[in-house]
């Protein structure tokens, strides 16, 4: 059997919304336990975790390996590669710690920005810039701190020429909607995806026949199942306030590469981009 080309912890991210309710016990217990692994058979582990051996072995072919022991050497691997295994109780020097903390930081959102690439396919990537790109107009809506993501990236399809209709605030977007027509495009930006006036905005402007798309954190979240197409970021880190920067950093990622696509696949929005961003050069200059 053919060993999947997507790093295995980023790959048993990728499925867990899809797995079973015992295969998302053992898809946890791996994600938070990566380092651990090496320490447990099959047997210990089913045993930790209250499932059968079988259900370990079947969960690692599941995912593309030969076995369990084909999974951990997979992981070992990966945590290797990422500096994972770094020797355990080495004193660290006083002079090294703020350049281990800056590496750490550097490494850490590389690889949230490459598991973002990785759970985003270039099928799905593409078919949403078809979208955008044919939009009649194009609706932006995002809160709190995703509102000043959707503020900025709605300001990047305005030089582009796009008609955007943008606000942060969504009732005065609800009133905005009735304006929708089939063809139309609503992006929706919410890391988690659980805020009910977005639910409402979205089911309000399929009813138009306009389509979602969903910007939201890797998880399994109402906003992102009932969207039409949706965009996932990839941001874990112990840590909370790390993993906030992770989001902030793949998402940022995320939807510059999507407007650099946006600009290569439609010459007349490149040569629109030019023209406008000529305009406001010369309004700074003046």
């Amino acid at each position: 059997m053919k060993i999947a080309a997507m790093p295995p912890l980023v790959k048993i991210r990728s499925e867990r919304d899809q797995m079973s309710a015992i295969e998302r016990r053992i898809a946890d217990f791996i994600l938070d336990n990566a380092h651990l692994l090496r320490d447990y058979s099959s047997q210990q582990l089913a045993s930790a975790l209250g499932v059968s051996q079988s259900s370990v072995v079947k969960f690692s072919q599941k995912l593309g390996f030969r076995g369990y022991p084909d999974l951990k050497f997979s992981i070992g691997q990966a945590l290797a590669r990422n500096g994972g295994d770094a020797p355990a109780g080495v004193p660290e020097e006083p002079g090294d710690a703020y350049a281990r903390l800056e590496e750490t930081l550097r490494r850490s959102k590389a690889a949230a920005e490459e598991e973002t690439r990785l759970i985003n396919p270039r099928e799905r990537i593409e078919a949403i810039v078809g979208m955008l790109d044919g939009a009649g107009k194009v609706f932006v809506c995002g809160l709190g701190d995703d509102g000043l993501f959707a503020r900025e990236f709605a300001m990047r399809l305005s030089l582009l020429g796009v008609l955007v209709v943008h606000h942060a605030d969504p009732i005065l977007m609800m009133a905005n909607i009735s304006a929708a027509r089939p063809g139309d495009v609503l992006l929706l930006f919410s890391e988690f995806g659980q805020l009910a006036p977005l639910h409402q905005l979205s089911r309000q402007f399929q009813a138009c026949e306009g389509k979602v798309v969903s910007i939201t954190r890797h998880t399994a979240n109402p906003l992102r199942a009932q969207a039409d197409a949706a965009l996932v970021v990839s941001a874990h880190d112990p840590a909370p306030h790390v993993a906030q920067l992770l989001y902030r950093s793949s998402l940022q990622y995320l939807l510059d590469f999507l407007f650099v696509l946006l600009c290569q696949a439609n010459p007349d929005r490149h040569r629109q981009l030019n023209i406008n961003l000529e305009r406001i050069q010369h309004l700074i200059e003046s």
